[in-house]
């Protein structure tokens, strides 16, 4: 048990690094249903940011270093730009889903479905276009950590803290939850009810596509149709796991980012040895249905959340 804990302190750099793109989504993602929208789309919204962070990091990098610029320079430009991109690209795509769900009145979980599908084609496409294959290039220098933890870490402590500050020290936020609880309550108390759904979408697909670039600027050297691998949906299920709650998000964010480390570096702790690396492989996904199961309640849930919202 000692060595057990020893080597999780040791694997806390990379925890951190794995849970805080998960972390980022998923306080979208509760963000949305908060609102009364299930943003099932998270997937394919990650998907998106990671294409755009790759895409524009890797050109402005090539751009940069025929200008004779040091990796260093670079990195304090280009990554920031490729990590604001990539928000702004997946914000945009959200719009989407946001369009069909709320003015359409669409079924929101067909909607996100639909998304995540898009995005498959759209990445590769784009990627085929840009790069003649159907993956970004390879980039020379991703994120370097600083301190030995990763500022996608820092990022996603901000994202937690301001949401926890907005939804439950502003008035903005109570009118935000009132939205996903009561919408037609809401409504007669002049609470502008698609206004805020419209936000909120629009929100959580800023979130959505920030994390899939801080995911592929940290995990990976270049973005291919594999980068995310269900990041999404476990961002997904860590809002359920977490009852709509930021600290709730906080909490099995770093569960599912901790089994996920242990799928890596397993190999670290001998007294583990004996069990096969695809069982670490598996976990983390798992576990995701196993919280589905016992933690998506209606009981926790906003009341309101993926019912389309109809004026009274």
């Amino acid at each position: 048990m000692t060595e057990f804990f020893g080597a999780l302190g040791g694997m806390l750099p990379s925890i951190l690094m794995i849970v805080a793109p998960i972390l980022i989504a998923a306080i979208g993602g509760m963000i949305c249903e908060r609102a009364g929208v299930v943003n099932i789309a998270l997937e394919g919204l990650m998907a998106f940011g990671a294409m755009a962070a790759a895409t524009s990091h890797k050109l402005l990098e090539t751009v940069f270093l025929a200008g004779g610029w040091e990796n260093s320079r670079i990195g304090l430009v280009s990554i920031p730009a490729a990590l604001l991109i990539a928000a702004l690209v997946g914000g945009i795509f959200s719009l989407i889903h946001a369009f069909a769900s709320i003015t359409l009145k669409a079924d929101q979980v067909i909607s996100g479905t639909g998304l995540n599908l898009l995005s498959t084609g759209v990445t590769v496409f784009l990627c085929q276009i840009i790069f003649r294959q159907e993956r970004s290039e390879p980039f020379k220098m991703g994120m370097m950590p600083m301190g030995g933890i990763y500022p996608t870490a820092w990022i996603a402590l901000a994202a937690l803290l301001v949401s926890w500050y907005v939804l439950y020290k502003r008035p903005c936020g109570l009118r935000l939850r009132a939205c996903g609880e009561h919408p037609q309550a809401a409504a007669s108390a002049g609470i502008d009810v698609i206004r805020f759904r419209y936000a909120a979408v629009l929100i959580s697909g800023l979130l959505a596509g920030l994390a899939g670039g801080c995911l592929v600027l940290t995990q990976t050297i270049q973005y291919t149709v594999t980068t995310i691998n269900g990041k999404g949906f476990i961002a997904l299920a860590a809002v359920s796991f977490g009852r709509w709650l930021p600290l709730g998000v906080l909490g099995s964010s770093l569960l599912f980012g901790t089994s996920a480390a242990l799928a890596v570096y397993i190999i670290n702790i001998a007294s583990l040895k004996f069990l096969p690396p695809e069982f670490f492989n598996m976990l983390p996904y798992v576990i995701t249905l196993v919280t589905l199961v016992f933690f998506s309640g209606k009981d926790y849930a906003p009341r309101a959340s993926g019912q389309p919202y109809e004026k009274g």
